[in-house]
């Protein structure tokens, strides 16, 4: 049994704080989540946040769009040429995806200013991967709603999960203490 242990023990340890950090950061959030100024019908601060930067893109485009709060749920209506097109939920401000991203760079850490640094670039290029897609997907659903499954369901985790990998495998190849 100990040899097995020595064996596997980087992915052993790799697991072990992957999940410790995960469990820490999603309790955090939640927390967060618990304690905002949210409502039943007001999203907490970093969603009303995305929607709003999620508008003046779109606004950049040419398209005179608005966003209020949903009267039933707690997201923003994003509407486009007043025509509602999406919802901005809880989920879609990429918190919990920036979490995931960050457990995996410090489960496989490399030397501290190297990882924080590739953790701050790396939740931010994430966050603002998030607003462009949320762009591109509420023009998509503006000019075609019949899509409407593809665009969420098929692209929206193209773009974030692979940003998100391609992330990873950058980081693994070029600056964790598995590539020393």
């Amino acid at each position: 049994m100990k040899k097995l242990i020595q064996k596997y023990k980087l992915v052993i340890k790799f697991i072990l704080t992957f999940l410790m950090v995960y469990f820490v950061l999603t309790i955090s959030y939640k927390t967060y989540l618990d304690v905002s100024d949210g409502s039943k019908h007001y999203p907490d601060y970093v969603t009303n946040l995305v929607a709003r930067q999620s508008q003046s893109l779109i606004e950049s485009f040419g398209y005179d769009t608005n966003i209020r709060p949903h009267p039933k749920a707690a997201s923003m209506k994003l509407i486009i040429n007043k025509k509602y097109v999406a919802q901005v939920v809880e989920g879609c401000n990429s918190l919990s995806v920036i979490i995931l991203f960050v457990s995996f760079i410090i489960a496989f850490a490399g030397k501290f200013k190297p990882t924080f640094f590739y953790i701050i670039a790396g939740s931010i290029l994430i966050y603002v991967v998030n607003l462009a897609r949320i762009a591109v997907i509420s023009v998509g659903l503006f000019h075609y709603p019949w899509r409407k499954e593809i665009l969420h369901n098929a692209i929206f985790p193209l773009i974030i999960y692979g940003m998100v990998f391609l992330l990873w495998m950058f980081w693994v190849n070029r600056f964790s203490k598995a590539k020393q």
